[in-house]
């Protein structure tokens, strides 16, 4: 039986149409999506958007639309957006949907008997734009202002006094820094678990989980008067989207693997959701991953600056598999990033267009020169120490390939595949293909492009997971008779000799700066 691999991205909040910063948890998860299916596994990809909230209900009023329909317009857009950049997700969860509702209501009604929620009066500072409570002491200094600044947003937050229930998160503080102390790989990058351990060690209060200030929520229970909080509600997903409690997929699916998000949303995952957890007594997940952010040249992406960027327009202007390419590459997966249109460009052409383009194009240009379109068979393909050199690398970089991908190090993972790339174009430029051909070393000149055929292969297979649509034409060219897809399946020194190739057009034809 293949082993399961359940990997998740946020519920998106659905105030605003998806940016790069969506994107980016979206194609990260979807690689390892593919990458776990190439190796075998029974993968469940979910991703979803999360759609209620006062911040929701306030979109909604200045649209002039309800609710319902203000978030039924923005989930077409994620579903269109996705669709697009060839996300392969399982399901995807709205946390309007009726499953949803009754695994949050049901999760509540437990809690409540018991004893773990109970009704009491909230009164302390509040960010509408994070949708949290600020515990006491978190608040910034806002100078003479009548508010104080969220530390999370630097938003304006304000006195809230309401009515609500809490849930006792207070109770779940030692057991959660034993989590961490027996689990130190529970919170990745470390830096994250640094802070999420700093965050409990200073004393867990009570976690107020419902308002009634306004109604776009799921119902209290027999309390009509309130609705969950945003973010009890939200977190539930993960398990209402599988079938909680009794669920065959929620049998055979959770725990989870791994919850993708950013960096901002850490604290909530790492902390309220494991308590939350541990309150209904079911496992805990088994990685939370917080990547970095983006900026755009320097700057925080803001609707007011006009300095967001747009997945489907990268896309629709440079292709999709050079979008998915340049946000995984270009930085460290649990580092910030930086985005320019240039440095866009500058990827493109260096990595995509003169790298790979230009290897696959010379290949298999002199393939059909010097053997009418014919892989060459040969007796020995360790020819000169220079062949020896590409083989060992060509053997060598699916493992170092599989080690990166396990971290979540996708930009290292790619630039092993770019090392066996540029080690190739290399190798052409030593070994002078044109000059054998001249000098009728045949055997030699045989030797060279079967490598090369091969080291191709071997690229197309590893960047299938990141630029799907460009190995499968890098697979066709080659005319090889596998998936590029499965990438276990396709080790060095498969029988090659005598396929037919179809070179076709420039794989990424160069941009003008």
């Amino acid at each position: 039986m293949n082993k399961k691999f359940y990997i998740t991205t946020p519920v998106y909040y659905v105030n605003d149409i998806p940016h790069i910063g969506h994107a980016y948890t979206t194609i990260g998860a979807d690689v390892l999506a593919r990458y776990k299916r190439s190796k075998g596994f029974d993968v469940f990809f979910l991703t979803g958007t999360d759609e209620h909230g006062q911040k929701v209900a306030q979109a909604a009023e200045r649209e002039k639309k309800n609710p319902k329909e203000f978030v039924d317009s923005i989930v077409d857009s994620y579903k269109k957006t996705w669709d697009l950049l060839q996300i392969t997700n399982d399901d995807f969860i709205r946390t309007t949907d009726d499953r949803h509702i009754k695994a949050v209501q049901g999760i509540f009604k437990t809690l409540l008997e018991k004893g773990l929620i109970y009704k009491g009066i909230y009164e302390g500072w509040y960010c509408v734009s994070c949708e949290t409570f600020v515990l006491q002491g978190q608040t910034l200094d806002a100078n003479d202002l009548p508010f104080r600044v969220c530390p999370d947003c630097h938003g304006e937050t304000k006195i809230l006094k309401e009515e609500s229930y809490f849930f006792k998160l207070s109770a779940f503080e030692d057991k959660l820094l034993v989590l961490y102390a027996e689990n130190p790989d529970f919170v990745q990058p470390k830096s994250r678990l640094n802070e999420v351990v700093n965050f409990v060690k200073q004393g867990l209060k009570d976690l107020s989980i419902t308002r009634t200030t306004f109604n776009w929520g799921v119902p209290v229970p027999n309390d009509s008067k309130h609705v969950i909080y945003v973010w009890f509600d939200a977190l539930i997903n993960y398990i209402s989207a599988i079938g909680y409690p009794d669920g065959e997929k929620f049998k055979k699916y959770w725990p989870a693997d791994i919850h993708l998000m950013g960096k901002e949303i850490v604290r909530f995952h790492a902390v309220i959701w494991p308590a939350i957890l541990m309150a209904i007594e079911f496992p805990l997940p088994k990685k939370v991953f917080g990547h970095g952010w983006w900026t755009v040249e320097g700057r925080k992406m803001s609707k007011s600056l006009g300095n967001t960027v747009d997945p489907i327009k990268m896309s629709e202007n440079y292709g999709v598999d050079a979008f998915r390419y340049f946000v995984l590459r270009e930085v460290s997966f649990g580092n910030d990033g930086d985005f320019s249109t240039q440095s866009f460009i500058n990827r493109y052409n260096a990595d995509l267009a003169n790298d790979l383009g230009n290897l696959l194009s010379r290949t298999l240009t002199m393939i059909e020169k010097y053997f009418e379109g014919k892989v060459p068979d040969v007796k020995d393909n360790a020819f000169d120490p220079l062949s020896r050199d590409i083989i060992n690398l060509i053997k060598q970089t699916p493992s170092k390939f599989d080690e990166c991908i396990d971290r979540l190090a996708f930009s290292e993972a790619l630039e092993c595949v770019w090392i066996l790339i540029s080690f190739a174009n290399a190798y052409i430029e030593q070994e002078a293909p044109w000059a054998l051909e001249k000098k009728g070393e045949t055997e030699k000149l045989s030797c060279v492009l079967f490598n090369l055929y091969e080291a191709l292969r071997i690229v197309a297979a590893l960047v299938s997971p990141f630029m799907p649509g460009s190995s499968l034409e890098i697979w066709k060219q080659l005319n090889f008779p596998q998936e590029p897809q499965s990438i276990s399946l396709n080790p060095f020194g498969m029988k090659i000799a005598g396929i037919v190739i179809k070179k076709g057009q420039p794989l990424f034809p160069r941009l003008n700066k």
